[in-house]
């Protein structure tokens, strides 16, 4: 037997936290029979509802996409602008893994599995994040010394970060380097310039974790292979224990 919220999960249509919600909320039927108890489980052969339709259980794929600039990482958009999702050639209904902005490329995950997707994402894992950042500005030592150590942001401060400086143009007043943090706070990387009053502008994340999409061209994805999700798997695991 298996946790309701899990099996809801398991079906793609939502995570798992949000499938709590949904059943607390009194939108699941089992058997016919409206259930608000987070700890059912379910038995093989239960019929299963979310909001009057019954869930099937999805075959679980996963992608990893060079994410193009001028796309959202949503499953539709009210300006009716390209979708990451409508780049991919899949039968079933995935979604992206985080978000990445409008004007942002690189490495994103899709997948229909959301126990999975919140691995990679959820800020409890620590699984590191490279980006490849240009900003308007010249980062001085002192301000490395602070991000290696942790600032505040939204009353919260962030985890160490990795600074490499990868050019320094004086005569521009431009820094390119590579940034490396262990959260995904929503326009974290930007925050964290702001914070000392630069503007990025430019930004490509290259890896999460091992992965990186070097080979590969904007907009071109491939599926994952079942040893890099076990390999995620277990780095989020790792990164949960430190």
């Amino acid at each position: 037997m298996e946790r309701l919220q899990k099996v809801i999960a398991a079906s793609g249509i939502t995570s798992r936290r949000k499938a709590e919600g949904y059943i607390v909320e009194g939108r699941v039927k089992v058997n016919g029979v409206v259930i608000t108890e987070l700890g059912y489980k379910v038995k093989k052969g239960d019929i299963v509802e979310v909001d009057g339709e019954q869930i099937q259980k999805e075959n679980k794929v996963y992608y990893v996409m060079n994410k193009p600039k001028k796309t959202v990482c949503t499953l539709s958009d009210e300006f009716d602008r390209k979708t990451v999702v409508s780049l991919i050639d899949s039968p079933e209904r995935i979604f992206p893994v985080g978000r990445l902005d409008y004007d942002t490329s690189g490495v994103l995950i899709l997948t229909n599995d959301g126990e999975f997707a919140n691995q990679i994402i959820h800020p409890a894992y620590h699984i590191p994040k490279t980006y490849d950042v240009m900003i308007t500005g010249i980062l001085t030592t002192p301000q490395i010394k602070q991000l290696e150590k942790g600032i505040e942001l939204d009353g919260v401060m962030t985890l160490p970060a990795k600074v490499r400086i990868r050019r320094k143009d004086l005569a521009l007043k431009k820094t390119k380097l590579d940034l490396t943090i262990q959260e995904g706070r929503n326009h974290q990387v930007k925050k964290m310039m702001e914070y000392f009053g630069y503007e990025v502008t430019s930004l490509h994340r290259k890896s999460i974790g091992f992965l990186k999409v070097d080979d590969m061209s904007q907009g071109d994805y491939r599926l994952l292979k079942p040893y890099e999700v076990k390999r995620l798997r277990a780095l989020a695991m790792k990164g949960k224990e430190e």
